[in-house]
């Protein structure tokens, strides 16, 4: 189902996969830097979520600027809670690369602000996240990942250039959160492994996501 969620002066465009049955748990998906919600890696996980019976919206916002892009990120998560279709007892943010830095900081912002989203937001994904610049280890992007409290998965290719596998480590040991790494073997900041199709990475990350929400609900329970 195709919508257009009012954001300023504008509009985000997004998409609802919707499973047969009436979903109590949704996840919030969006793309990186590059490209938008129709990114193949997003439309086959939210295929393959809305297949297991968990609903996915995903959307587009273009902006590079973080701020910018985590504003847009809060804006999609009110539609959803405020969404009168979809009456869900809560939700997931998840993003790729740049995305999951803007659902990192959102989440950030809302425990800060300790409104009732907080616990409206079950937890995080975050597929590729760009921990630094490549080549550019002294700097990292953990600010907001060390302040976060829900469970967090980072699926990431253990060639990331963006995402030195020691220093996610590093960062994930001094997590209060609950977390979990999924380490795609020999895979880029894009996915691509050698030697592995496109479906076949897919695969193993829509799996790994899956039953991590799954884990991750009925800890809830």
């Amino acid at each position: 189902v195709k919508v257009k969620i009012p954001f300023g002066n504008k509009y985000l465009d997004a998409i609802f996969s919707l499973p047969e049955k009436k979903s109590t748990y949704g996840v919030i998906l969006t793309h990186g830097a590059g490209g938008d919600m129709n990114f193949p890696h997003l439309v086959s996980l939210a295929a393959y979520l809305a297949s297991h019976g968990i609903l996915c919206l995903r959307f587009t916002c273009k902006g590079l600027n973080i701020a910018y892009r985590t504003k847009a990120f809060k804006t999609v998560v009110e539609y959803l809670k405020l969404s009168g279709d979809y009456k869900l007892s809560g939700i997931f943010l998840a993003g790729r690369s740049m995305g999951s830095r803007a659902a990192a900081s959102l989440i950030r912002q809302i425990s800060q602000e300790d409104d009732d989203d907080d616990s409206f937001i079950q937890g995080l994904v975050c597929l590729s996240y760009p921990l630094h610049q490549p080549k550019l280890q002294s700097k990292l992007w953990d600010e907001d990942l060390l302040f976060i409290r829900c469970p967090v998965l980072f699926v990431s290719g253990s060639a990331d250039q963006m995402c030195e596998k020691q220093l996610l480590e590093g960062v994930a040991s001094k997590m209060k959160a609950p977390k979990k790494i999924h380490w795609i073997d020999k895979a880029n900041h894009g996915m691509v492994v050698k030697g592995r199709t496109t479906n076949d990475v897919m695969e193993e990350i829509n799996a790994q996501v899956f039953s991590w929400l799954r884990e991750t609900i009925e800890r809830e329970y």
